[in-house]
């Protein structure tokens, strides 16, 4: 896949080209641009779909510390690359926190916001240390075990996925997770920003969500100035693009057959 040095970074990039509405996808922690392949696939032919590794995922290196202000200027360093002018921010988890820090930093590079299993809030003392212990723990070299397990469960929830994910897992570096894992452990909190997102926002969430409870995405929805809905997944889990990708693509297509070309 081609890299983009932008914003003093090598990231790694998928483009589907095209004259279409562009749609960039951001992935979820532990994840990385393939968990939207089902998406860029049945989206492809009518919109220019660009999904990218973040840093610290994929084939992008993470080599000192950022947060998801730094990850939403890579998101539009990428676009300037490319040669994009506006696009709808799709992000899953963590890819939402910097989608949202993008609509902010960037208003007039972000058409509209798809928001997928994600939030605006911070972790509280109690989950930086649960979280926080347990990523340390996935950075020793040693198998996953139950803990990949546990993760994949909570994250993915189908037994066919969570075994392709835990392999992908176990062939990486995981030392290399430190400044991955400080950015989610210590991102700001900028719920009470949410009112300054001027651009349509379409919220997806999987009622089954333990990392992120529906009920977060029930109070994003009231907060935000342009929510175009609430979708919720019966069933998903933290990944509804990759359990439950027909419901997911359909309101996708949806929504983007709305915004202006």
């Amino acid at each position: 896949m081609p890299v983009a040095n932008v914003n003093g970074q090598a990231i790694n990039y998928a483009d589907s080209g095209g004259e279409g509405l562009a749609v960039i996808f951001s992935h979820g922690f532990l994840m990385d641009l393939t968990m939207f392949d089902q998406q860029v696939a049945a989206l492809k032919d009518d919109f220019r779909c660009v999904a990218w590794d973040e840093r610290g995922f994929g084939e992008t290196p993470a080599e000192e510390p950022f947060s998801y202000w730094d990850s939403a200027n890579d998101a539009v360093a990428l676009l300037d690359h490319l040669g994009i002018d506006r696009a709808v921010f799709v992000g899953m988890s963590q890819g939402g926190f910097l989608s949202l820090r993008a609509a902010l930093a960037h208003p007039d590079r972000v058409a509209a916001v798809v928001l997928i299993d994600s939030e605006a809030g911070a972790f509280t003392d109690e989950q930086v240390e649960g979280y926080g212990a347990m990523f340390r723990q996935w950075q020793i070299d040693q198998p996953l075990g139950e803990l990949g397990q546990t993760v994949a469960g909570m994250i993915i929830g189908d037994s066919k996925l969570n075994s392709e994910w835990i392999a992908k897992w176990e062939a990486r570096d995981r030392s290399t997770l430190h400044h991955p894992m400080e950015a989610l452990l210590f991102r700001d909190d900028i719920t009470d920003r949410m009112g300054e997102v001027n651009c349509p926002v379409l919220i997806i969430h999987g009622e089954a969500d333990q990392a992120i409870p529906i009920e977060a995405a029930e109070a994003l929805s009231q907060s935000l100035s342009d929510c175009r809905g609430l979708l919720r997944v019966p069933g998903a889990a933290h990944a509804p693009n990759m359990t439950h990708p027909e419901m997911v693509n359909d309101a996708l297509d949806g929504f983007l057959r709305l915004m202006p070309r």
